[in-house]
């Protein structure tokens, strides 16, 4: 028999682990799987990757060391489309532009696509995600999976990809060249199919 460590409440993704949130539980050690945590030290400054379930038994590859921000810098964490967002080449360190599609009402409001943040520090990719039907009225969450991506924002800009992700029809990641931050000249964040001459 060995000791493992189940989850006695559901605990809500990039939130920090605390060994109150775990109870042990002994089994036989064919059933313990090979990355199953026998240890609660190890969630010392550890956060949850994805949404973890009251009952789960803990395995390491739910758990990730908790980045280190700077003091202006906070951490946010959004699902991408897998898709149309990052199809597994954006990385953690990696620098992106995060577009936000929204659409217009037909009358005074055009739709259209915006850079609302540029040069987002990437600071972890989590796992893909099967997405629930019907689990937002938002139609980007008509997508069958998505990718939870954390970054280190500002909290202006924080606020920016909180709201894209609550009222965007789609929000998009663009990968940038190392080294290569984009610079935006005013009017160059906003595209409307109607401004393109």
């Amino acid at each position: 028999m060995v000791k493992a460590y189940e989850l006695k409440e559901d605990v809500a993704p990039y939130t920090e682990l605390k060994p109150n949130q775990f109870a042990k539980v002994t089994m036989p050690r064919r059933w313990l799987s090979e990355n199953a945590v026998t240890d609660l030290g190890v969630l010392n400054g550890k956060i949850a990757v994805t949404q973890l379930k009251k009952g789960s038994l803990l395995q390491d590859d739910m758990i990730v060391q908790r980045p280190e921000l700077a003091n202006d810098e906070q951490e946010i964490a959004i699902m991408i489309d897998a898709e149309t967002g990052v199809a597994g080449k954006i990385t953690p360190g990696d620098l992106v532009n995060i577009f936000a599609t929204f659409e217009g009402d037909g009358q005074a409001a055009r739709a259209q696509s915006r850079i609302i943040v540029s040069n987002a520090k990437v600071l972890d990719v989590g796992k893909i995600t099967a997405l629930e039907p019907g689990s937002d009225n938002n139609s980007r969450r008509a997508a069958r999976q998505a990718v939870p991506i954390t970054f280190a924002l500002k909290t202006k800009d924080a606020q920016r990809v909180a709201y894209a992700e609550s009222f965007a029809s789609h929000v998009r990641l663009a990968l940038l060249a190392d080294g290569s931050p984009t610079t935006l000249r005013p009017g160059e964040n906003t595209y409307t199919l109607e401004g393109d001459k």
